[in-house]
């Protein structure tokens, strides 16, 4: 029995487990959605950035594809700076834009997308509209594999609005491979390296998450007594931050990295760049004497290493093999990282913010992150210690952390998630609050509000500027936004105010928002 496209298009759909659509619909899209099965879901964003963002937070945590629904040209741009942010972050997305009637394109009708598939590249992997209406279920199977293959990213298909009725052949579901295998000698040279080396440290990105390998990761640090540090801007969490072994944070430039590092022989980079830098840097990228290997499913990351070995392999298989590598030399394990000292509750700072946050957070709770200019506050205060506990944004945009915080709530249903969003990247998508109220979701809102973009006032020094322009946000009424939209709100100005409020925020089953004054 023949099929429409549109049946194909949701049996295929059914198949690869993406019965969650996220949209912000428009006229080419509408007919998709004839007649959706029950057991699907809409997913709706008041504007498209923040479908991009609620899709990428529930790829992220499910770990598959998430399935995203554009309108043509003006909506496909609205959501290229989260699209941007995906390609950054590694998230497999499929995103579908309408597209005019093919019968009307040749005369530049309303709404059409001239030239669709060139407008999100170089940031999505394939890109696609079909040449025949029948073609539209494989294109959409393509977009799936491409999406799930290392690197990990968005894919586009554009489809006109008149194919979903056209009449359509069965398409089969095929299956590949979603990892990377790295060479097995280049392996056993990076394995032997580890074993006689004096003193290794390991440098762990989101690849670690991406791949699940926790578990492995760890196991390799405790055998080889190799001290951790997190690599410069990390999406992911990679290993725990209580662990005796872990070291801390990189920053994004070269000097510092090169300090932070000193005295390690050997440095092995997993799942991240060698090195990210946020600012142009000189000398070398490694301390004096010390080897580099850098392990990652991404090419395209190995050809740019400056220096040492790149092997291209997922994270897991790779640290598998390097677990089955030689006996380390006998070593010394680092010293423990100092404990950060407990603050005084006043003033009210972002760092007394974290420390209260870290005391108050339910056990398992996960933090979605998108506040800049706090984030050293947090890495000293707030330690993300379990497995998939923390998520932000790779790419330095703004406007993903508040709708992702949704996504992953969608994605791990009855667990609790915090949106950790300074005051100005909350402005960017702060209509997904209306999303989170009539989701039901359980995620508590922080909102750190020091009225200002502080990030660039910390670049203004930087750059020994003496006045910045643009950069104050004052009269935000964070409590009034979000009660508008139907999330119940309250502000707090001290420390004692803002632990009360956490355990209200806690204590519902629905989402919340808490505005922290901070001086």
């Amino acid at each position: 029995m023949t099929r429409t496209v549109r049946e194909e298009v949701i049996a295929l759909l059914d198949q690869l487990g993406m019965t969650t659509i996220f949209g912000n619909p428009g006229s080419t899209e509408l007919p998709m959605f004839r007649d959706l099965p029950d057991h699907f879901r809409y997913v709706l964003g008041l504007q498209e950035s923040v479908v991009v963002g609620m899709a990428d937070g529930f790829a992220q945590a499910t770990r598959n594809a998430a399935l995203i629904n554009l309108h043509s040209a003006a909506g496909v741009g609205h959501a290229l700076g989260n699209i941007f942010t995906a390609f950054k972050n590694q998230t497999p997305l499929v995103v579908t834009a309408g597209q005019q009637a093919r019968s009307i394109l040749p005369y530049d009708p309303f709404l059409h997308a001239e030239r669709a598939t060139e407008f999100p590249r170089p940031y999505v992997k394939w890109a696609c509209e079909p040449a025949r209406a029948e073609d539209v279920p494989a294109a959409i199977l393509r977009a799936y594999h491409v999406a799930m293959q290392p690197p990990f990213g968005p894919t586009f298909v554009s489809i006109p609005v008149d194919d979903w009725d056209r009449a359509c052949p069965p398409v089969t579901v095929s299956r590949t491979s979603q990892q990377v295998r790295g060479d097995s000698a280049l392996l056993a040279e990076a394995a032997e390296l580890l074993a006689t080396a004096r003193a290794p440290v390991f440098v762990v990105g989101a690849g670690i998450a991406i791949d699940d390998a926790w578990d492995e990761v760890i196991a390799l640090a405790e055998r080889h007594k190799a001290g951790i540090w997190v690599a410069p801007l990390a999406a992911r969490n990679g290993f725990p931050e209580d662990h005796p072994l872990f070291r801390g944070f990189l920053s994004a430039f070269r000097d510092s990295i090169v300090a932070n590092l000193a005295g390690a022989d050997l440095v092995l980079v997993l799942g991240a760049p060698a090195f990210t830098y946020h600012a142009e840097g000189e000398g070398a990228h490694l301390p004096e004497g010390a080897k580099l290997v850098q392990i990652g499913d991404d090419p395209a990351m190995a050809a740019r290493l400056p220096v040492g070995l790149g092997i291209v392999s997922s994270l897991k298989p790779a640290l598998a093999e390097l677990l089955a590598g030689p006996n380390p030399v006998a070593r010394t394990a680092p010293a423990p990282r100092a404990v950060p000292e407990q603050l005084a509750d006043a003033p009210f700072t972002d760092a007394v913010l974290m420390q209260r946050l870290a005391a108050s957070r339910p056990k398992g709770s996960i933090i979605v992150e998108e506040a800049p200019s706090s984030r050293g506050a947090m890495h000293d205060h707030l330690p993300i210690m379990d497995r998939d506990g923390f998520y932000t944004c790779a790419s330095g945009g703004l406007g993903h952390g508040l709708p992702a915080a949704l996504g992953v709530a969608l994605g791990r249903p009855g667990e609790r998630v915090i949106a950790l969003i300074g005051d100005g990247a909350s402005m960017y998508a702060i209509q997904s609050l209306w999303s989170a109220a009539q989701l039901g979701l359980k995620v508590t809102f922080v909102i750190v509000n020091n009225g200002r973009y502080e990030a660039l006032h910390v670049f203004g020094r930087h750059f020994g500027l003496q006045k910045l322009h643009g950069t104050q946000l004052p009269g935000l009424d964070f409590v009034g936004l979000a009660e508008a939209q139907g999330v119940a709100a309250v502000r707090a100005e001290t420390a004692a105010e803002f632990e009360a409020a956490l355990a209200k925020a806690f204590a519902q089953n629905g989402p919340m928002l808490v505005e922290a004054v901070v001086a």
